[in-house]
C-alpha cells in the first residue's frame, strides 16, 4: 500500500458539535454472502476540476499536463461526455448529490446555508441495508455529519486548507502537519485497509479539497509546471457583447484574482511577501521549513515578473497572470491524479476492484480562461459541464462512453440501484444503470439548471435555464430582466447570444415551452419566491475555529501554540 507521508501536530480541542446520530430504523443486515456479491462504492469527488484539465476528454491541456491515473477509471469503465450539475456552486452540488434532488427541495440552494441531514440520502440507505459507511475529506455543507449514517469520518473544516488543515472528527478538532491532497488519501488508505469491516460492503466518500481555489500545489508539484506555457483559450479577452451578466461578473483572472492570495506575486524583487492576501492566514499555516521551501520555488519566477512588470502592456501582464494560474491549478491536479491511482492499486492489489463501483468527478466544472474567467456559477458549457468517469468491471464493459445528458441528482437513483437498495421517494434524478448498459429506450431530452446565489462573490447574477441537445436558454431575472439563446453546434463557446435572432424564435419558444414543463416536473416555486429572497437572510452563521478556539490564534488568524 502507498504510503503518504503527513506528519503531525496536534491542536486538539472539544468536539464542534455532538457526534453524528442517525435516524430512522435500519434494515436488517444481509447474510455474509449477499454481501459478497453487492457491489462496493468509492465516490471521489474533488473540488472545481473542469473537463478540459482531464486528460481522458482530450482537451488541448492533454499532453501538457495528463492524469493518467483517473483516466485509468474511463480505460476500466465508463466516461460520460455529456454529465452536469443542477447548480454550479460547491454546497448545492454536494446537497443535489446526496440526495437526488433540486435545491429547491432538499433546501440547498446556496453556500452559507445549512444542509437537513434529517432528510434521505444514498449513503443512509446504503447504511440502513448493512453498508459500512465513511466519509473522509472535504464536507462543505455547513453541517457535521449528525443525520449522517457514517460508521466513521474525518472531515476538513468548511473549506479546509491546503497545509496543515485542521480536521474533525467526533473526538473534536486536531491539526495536523502536511499536504491535504495526500492526508486525505492516506487517510483513505489506511481506513480501507485497517478500519472498515470487511464481512460488509462498504461505501465510501472521498472529497478532496484540490483542486479549489487558491491552487497551492504540493511541495513536490509547485516547480512542475513552472517552465510550462499553457495554450490560450481564444476567448481569453471576450468583450462580453450581448451579455449583460457576463460582462457585470468578477471572476477575471487578469482583474479580479487576488494578485497575492491567488497568483501568489510578490511585492517586490527579492521579496517574499505576497501582494494584496484576502485570507493571510493560510499562508501563515506553513511551518517555516515549509515557507522556506515555498518561496524558493516562486522566486526567481517573481523576481523575473517584478523586474519586467513596468515595461508590460496590459495584455503582457493578463497572459503572464495567466499561466500564473494555469501552471498552479493544473500543478494541484497532479496530487488528486496520484491519490485516484493509490486507490486503484489498492483495490487491485486487494482483489477488490471487480466488484467495487469507483465514480470519479468533481462539485462542477470549472473555467481555466474561457472567457477570461476562473471559478464557475454560470450556465456556460464549462461550469455546467463536469467530469464523471465511472468503473465496475463487474457490470461495465471497459471503455465505455455515455454520450446522453446526465446530472448530479442521477448518483443517488444509480449507487443505490447497482447496490439493489430501494429507492426513497420525492427524486428528482433517475437511475443511470440502463443508459451506461446502452438498454435504455428513452432518457431525458432536456436538462434544468438554477443559480441563486446573488449579490455575493464574483457577482454572477441569478438565472435558471434549459439546455438540450443543442440548444441552450437561460433566463437572468434578479436585478435585470435578461434572456440568452445559444445554439451550441454553431457556437460552442457560447460567444453569439441569438435571443433576438428572428432565424431561432420558433426554437426559443419551443424551449420556453418545455422549461415550464420541467419546471411543473420538478415542483419549482413561482419565480416571484426567488426574486424577493434575501440571501442574508437565508444564510446560516457557521462557527469558525478561531472563535471556537481563540486560545490557539493569534489576532490576525496566525497559528500558536503549535509543535512541529
Amino acid at each position: 500500500m502507498q504510503k503518504f507521508a503527513t506528519s503531525t501536530a496536534m491542536l486538539t480541542g472539544t468536539a464542534v458539535l455532538a457526534g453524528c446520530s442517525g435516524s430512522g430504523v435500519d434494515n436488517a443486515a444481509p447474510t455474509a454472502e449477499v454481501d459478497q456479491q453487492r457491489p462496493n462504492i468509492i465516490y471521489i469527488m474533488s473540488d472545481d476540476h473542469a473537463i478540459r484539465a482531464l486528460s481522458a476528454y482530450g482537451s488541448d491541456l492533454a499532453d501538457l499536463a495528463p492524469t493518467p491515473n483517473i483516466d485509468r477509471i474511463a480505460q476500466n469503465g465508463a466516461l460520460f461526455t455529456n454529465s452536469f450539475v443542477t447548480n454550479s456552486l460547491c454546497g448545492p452540488s454536494r446537497a443535489a448529490m446526496f440526495t437526488g434532488k433540486f435545491g429547491h427541495k432538499n433546501g440547498f440552494n446556496f453556500n452559507g446555508q445549512t444542509f437537513d441531514g434529517s432528510q434521505d440520502t444514498w449513503i443512509n440507505s446504503l447504511h440502513d441495508a448493512g453498508y459500512n459507511t465513511a466519509a473522509i475529506g472535504k464536507w462543505h455543507i455547513n453541517i457535521l455529519p449528525d443525520g449522517f449514517k457514517l460508521d466513521h469520518w474525518e472531515l476538513l473544516n468548511d473549506q479546509g486548507e491546503y497545509y496543515n488543515p485542521d480536521w474533525i472528527t467526533k473526538d473534536g478538532v486536531t491539526m495536523e502537519h502536511g499536504y491535504t491532497t495526500d492526508m486525505i488519501t492516506e487517510k483513505t488508505l489506511t481506513w480501507l485497509e485497517e478500519g472498515r469491516d470487511e464481512s460488509k460492503p462498504f461505501a465510501l466518500i472521498m472529497h478532496h479539497k484540490a483542486p479549489h481555489r487558491n491552487w497551492m500545489p504540493a511541495p513536490r508539484h509547485t516547480r512542475t509546471f513552472e517552465n510550462v506555457e499553457f495554450p490560450v483559450p481564444d476567448t481569453y479577452f471576450d468583450n462580453y457583447d450581448g451579455r449583460k451578466a457576463a460582462a457585470a461578473q468578477e471572476m477575471n483572472i487578469y482583474r479580479d484574482a487576488q494578485e497575492g492570495h491567488d497568483l501568489k506575486m510578490t511585492t517586490g524583487v527579492g521579496e517574499t511577501e505576497w501582494r494584496q492576501d484576502i485570507w493571510p492566514h493560510l499562508l501563515a499555516r506553513l511551518t517555516d521549513e515549509q515557507r522556506q521551501e515555498w518561496d524558493e520555488a516562486y522566486q526567481a519566477r517573481n523576481d523575473y515578473m517584478n523586474a519586467n512588470e513596468a515595461n508590460w502592456s496590459d495584455e503582457e501582464m493578463a497572459l503572464w497572470k495567466y499561466q500564473r494560474y494555469m501552471q498552479d491549478y493544473l500543478a494541484t491536479i497532479i496530487a488528486v491524479d496520484e491519490s485516484v491511482g493509490a486507490v486503484l492499486d489498492y483495490l487491485d492489489e486487494n482483489d477488490l476492484t471487480e466488484n467495487t463501483i469507483l465514480v470519479y468527478t468533481s462539485d462542477q466544472g470549472f473555467y481555466t480562461g474561457e472567457h477570461g474567467w476562473f471559478d464557475k456559477r454560470f450556465m456556460y458549457e464549462e461550469s455546467f459541464r463536469t467530469p464523471l468517469l465511472i468503473q465496475y468491471p463487474a457490470k461495465i464493459a471497459a471503455g465505455t462512453v455515455v454520450e446522453e445528458m446526465v446530472q448530479n441528482i442521477d448518483y443517488a437513483p444509480t449507487f443505490l440501484e447497482y447496490a439493489g437498495v430501494e429507492l426513497y421517494g420525492d427524486v428528482d434524478g433517475a437511475s443511470m444503470v440502463e443508459v451506461i448498459a446502452g438498454e435504455s429506450e428513452q432518457w431525458r431530452d432536456a436538462l434544468y439548471y438554477h443559480f441563486y446565489e446573488f449579490p455575493a462573490i464574483h457577482q454572477v447574477g441569478r438565472h435558471y435555464g434549459i439546455r438540450d441537445g443543442r440548444y441552450k436558454l437561460m433566463h437572468f431575472y434578479f436585478r435585470t430582466d435578461d434572456w440568452e439563446f445559444y445554439d451550441l453546434e454553431k457556437d460552442p463557446k457560447e460567444m453569439n447570444n441569438a435571443i433576438d435572432d428572428p432565424a431561432y424564435a420558433a426554437e426559443i419558444e419551443r424551449l420556453k415551452a418545455r422549461l415550464k414543463d420541467l419546471e411543473t416536473q420538478y415542483d419549482v416555486p413561482p419565480m416571484e419566491e426567488w426574486r424577493r429572497m434575501n440571501l442574508r437572510e437565508h444564510r446560516t452563521p457557521k462557527p469558525k475555529l478561531p472563535e471556537l478556539f481563540p486560545q490557539s490564534y493569534g489576532e490576525q488568524g496566525e497559528i500558536l501554540n503549535t509543535k512541529s
